[in-house]
């Protein structure tokens, strides 16, 4: 268990007076600025109380449009209502939390940014996880992440994928997190994104995880005893079928993250640094964003 006390409630200011109010009212400062390297440039910043006898955060979502919004306030998600790109020119950026009580909510107990994909090799194999949304995104700038570490070790039990978000209520109630990014960005094809649910029972975590884009890689890991999610992530577009892939078979090592790469930097830097990088780019055969699963 960790000996930092659960978080329990976000805010974000966007100026000097609002950082002087947070300060006041007993909440601490996360000491990175979530526009760095934009122009313009606001000063944004995230802070957190950690309050006894509250409900622990156990989840935290971003939404940058206003589908996303509305399965999130429908499953009971608090909006923290301060665009985090505010002042520059960029999808309006909003956090959301949850303070759940499933068998798969797991409290936060600390929080972190990274601005450089060179950062995030070291955060993953020390157990934190990184939430799927670029904080700066379509704003320019650095890509901002912001992770998590939660009260005990956790492992990845289950994935799937939503498609033009009409499911996204049911699972956020049933203790799926959303990966916070369309898997066909400028793909031309349906809003698609993946999920996860956690537990903290390393007896569930899952083994592996792959993605095929020709017929044959889905026989191939079907023989290898690998289940598919329903969900062609290339759906509506002009490009190849592809799909992502899992396994919970073996008691080796479990998955403990896993994280949408499309800041082309990470590709390498992940693989050097011994995290799994899944060479199939999500957008096979379209001109959408490349994309790439990696896994802890």
């Amino acid at each position: 268990m960790s000996d930092l006390e659960p978080i329990t409630k976000l805010n974000v200011s966007t100026n000097v007076d609002e950082e002087e109010i947070f300060g006041a009212q007993g909440y601490e400062l996360l000491n990175s600025d979530l526009n760095e390297g934009t122009l313009p440039r606001n000063r944004v910043f995230l802070w957190y109380k950690r309050e006894c006898g509250i409900k622990p955060v156990t989840r935290i979502q971003v939404s940058f449009n206003e589908d996303m919004k509305k399965g999130l306030s429908e499953a009971g998600y608090e909006l923290v209502n301060k665009d985090l790109n505010a002042g520059v020119p960029g999808d309006h950026i909003f956090l959301w939390s949850f303070c759940g009580s499933t068998q798969y909510d797991i409290p936060i107990v600390n929080l972190q940014v990274t601005t450089d994909a060179n950062e995030e090799p070291a955060l993953l194999r020390d157990g934190w996880e990184r939430l799927g949304c670029n904080l700066n995104r379509n704003a320019g700038g650095c890509f901002i992440y912001l992770w998590v570490k939660r009260a005990t070790p956790t492992y990845i039990c289950d994935v799937a994928a939503t498609v033009d978000n009409t499911s996204d209520k049911q699972h956020f109630i049933d203790g799926y997190t959303r990966i916070d990014e369309n898997v066909n960005r400028r793909a031309g094809g349906n809003f698609i994104c993946l999920w996860y649910r956690r537990s903290s029972d390393n007896s569930k975590g899952l083994s592996a995880l792959e993605v095929s884009n020709t017929f044959q890689e889905q026989v191939n890991l079907q023989e290898k005893g690998f289940k598919k999610i329903a969900f062609n992530l290339n759906k509506g577009t002009q490009g190849d079928d592809v799909y992502l892939w899992y396994s919970n078979e073996g008691c080796g090592e479990k998955v403990q993250s896993m994280a949408l790469l499309i800041n082309s930097k990470t590709w390498m830097v992940y693989q050097k640094n011994g995290i799994f990088v899944l060479e199939k780019n999500l957008n096979e055969g379209n001109k959408g964003v490349k994309m790439y699963v990696a896994y802890k």
